[in-house]
């Protein structure tokens, strides 16, 4: 498996995320979606990487910075035939060892609270992140859950 960072300009890359996209819509109620579009993980603030097994796209992953020392986890996914093999963890680890090498001191991300997004809370607490208070302009919200994890150097 290679982890690299990505530019978002491949269609592979832009269909694979068209459908974590549409996944979150089929499985959120309107207004509680905060999955970002193409457009959105262009922006300078965000750093976007695939992974990839040989020439199969397996997963991706974002940062997007929110101030100087904090930033949040964005666009996790891991495609269906991947999940369960370990890519989770491995991009979760490399996505800690450059938030660390960025300056990052803390991570924060907004996930799901009901049962489609309990495999995505179980890897985050595995990774010692800890529930927390809505943060960066997220507001309370029943279908949320927001965590964060202080980055040790």
């Amino acid at each position: 498996m290679r982890i690299d960072i990505d530019d978002l300009s491949s269609l592979e890359v832009a269909d694979f995320l068209a459908a974590h996209v549409e996944e979150m819509r089929s499985v959120t109620p309107p207004g509680s979606k905060h999955a970002l579009d193409l457009d959105g993980l262009r922006k300078p603030e965000v750093t976007f990487w695939t992974v990839m097994d040989g020439k199969v796209l397996a997963g991706c992953g974002a940062i997007k910075a929110i101030d100087p020392s904090h930033a949040e986890i964005k666009s996790m996914r891991i495609a269906p035939e991947y999940r369960g093999r370990g890519v989770a963890s491995l991009l979760m680890q490399h996505i800690f060892d450059e938030a660390k090498e960025m300056g990052f001191s803390r991570l924060s991300l907004e996930t799901g609270s009901f049962e489609f997004f309990l495999p995505a809370r179980k890897l985050y607490e595995k990774f010692g992140f800890d529930y927390c208070e809505p943060f960066a302009g997220y507001v309370k919200d029943p279908n949320s859950v927001h965590m964060v994890k202080v980055l040790r150097a």
